[in-house]
């Protein structure tokens, strides 16, 4: 609940939101009522960020924003309950011009589902997701970093975190998110790939420099 808000705070301690991340024009996926425009102001490069959120379609496609149209995308805690997280990844990848960045926020599900699935906390998720692990109790589970390895061709992943500073794992079993400071999530964000960055290998392949945001 309100997880866009609760992450302000920690992402006001990051340079990197405020200077690349949140920069130019964006669009917030599965906004709900959290929207991430409303803290514009404490991102002072941000010139817009769209909410989307199910009166304006089909989050996975995304249909009717063109290919690399914004700056960047944002999603809190929606990926979980696309049909298929990896064709929504590809779309909103797509609508991020070469050199934005995709801010993603994900439940954990060993803080969130808390090894029960389907989810007694929202029985809307489809999905459960981990950082990496060798077996999940889930049948559902979805291993990030291996997810993130799909994209490699296109997109850099910059930050991957498990945001469990608040998790309080010595008591009972509990929708944590509900409290005012619960994140029990992961965090990942990916720069998209010029197509000569794509070509050379990485930024500075090559003697040039000027790789860009």
């Amino acid at each position: 609940m309100f997880e866009t808000s609760k992450a302000l705070m920690r992402r006001l301690h990051d340079s990197r939101f405020a200077t690349r991340y949140f920069v130019g024009k964006g669009i917030d996926i599965g906004a709900g009522a959290d929207v991430l425009g409303q803290y514009a102001e404490f991102f002072p490069l941000m010139e817009d960020c769209r909410p989307w959120d199910l009166k304006d379609g089909d989050a996975q496609l995304l249909a009717g924003v063109p290919d690399n149209a914004l700056d960047f995308a944002h999603s809190s805690h929606c990926l979980e309950h696309m049909r298929d997280p990896r064709e929504a990844l590809k779309n909103w990848l797509r609508v991020v011009r070469p050199g934005g960045h995709l801010v993603v926020l994900v439940p954990d599900e060993d803080m969130y589902e808390q090894g029960v699935f389907p989810s007694t906390f929202n029985p809307d998720h489809k999905w459960t997701f981990t950082l990496h692990k060798a077996k999940s109790w889930s049948a559902k589970s979805i291993n990030v970093l291996a997810l993130l390895g799909e994209f490699a061709d296109r997109a850099q992943a910059v930050k991957v975190e498990s945001l469990d500073a608040t998790h309080r794992f010595a008591i009972e079993r509990m929708d944590q998110t509900l409290t005012p400071i619960g994140e029990s999530a992961i965090e990942f964000i990916l720069r998209k790939l010029p197509p000569i960055e794509v070509k050379r290998g990485g930024r500075y392949a090559d003697a040039g420099r000027g790789g860009g945001p």
